[in-house]
């Protein structure tokens, strides 16, 4: 694998693994919802890492900002098929970790007990 598509892999690794990344795609699939909406779904994120969220999607292709020419404006978001393509493919880990949460858990106990 060339250096370049590493890059992309270790991109894309990071997203998954940002702290609210998956919350906000579970809230956003088969959903068309404004900013404010998503907020109050997403429990604990604040506007700064909703927005950074948001155009982290939007920037690799997984969501799409939709605004109309109304008064007061009116934006919405919602996951392209890039983005439930990726909600598709970072399933099965979490599926793993659900699946393992005990033996996972207790493997860092014997760590953290064994430092």
């Amino acid at each position: 694998m060339a250096a370049q598509q590493f890059e992309l892999v270790h991109d894309l690794l990071d997203l998954a693994g940002a702290r609210w990344t998956i919350d906000v795609i579970a809230t956003l699939r088969g959903n068309r919802m404004r900013f404010n909406e998503i907020a109050h779904a997403v429990d604990g994120i604040s506007q700064k890492q909703l927005t950074s969220t948001l155009r982290s999607l939007q920037r690799h292709g997984f969501a799409l900002r939709v605004a109309f020419a109304t008064i007061p404006p009116r934006v919405e978001y919602e996951l392209t098929e890039l983005g439930i393509d990726f909600a598709r493919s970072v399933g099965p880990l979490g599926a793993f970790a659900l699946q393992n949460q005990h033996s996972i858990e207790a493997a860092r106990r014997d760590f953290d007990g064994a430092a």
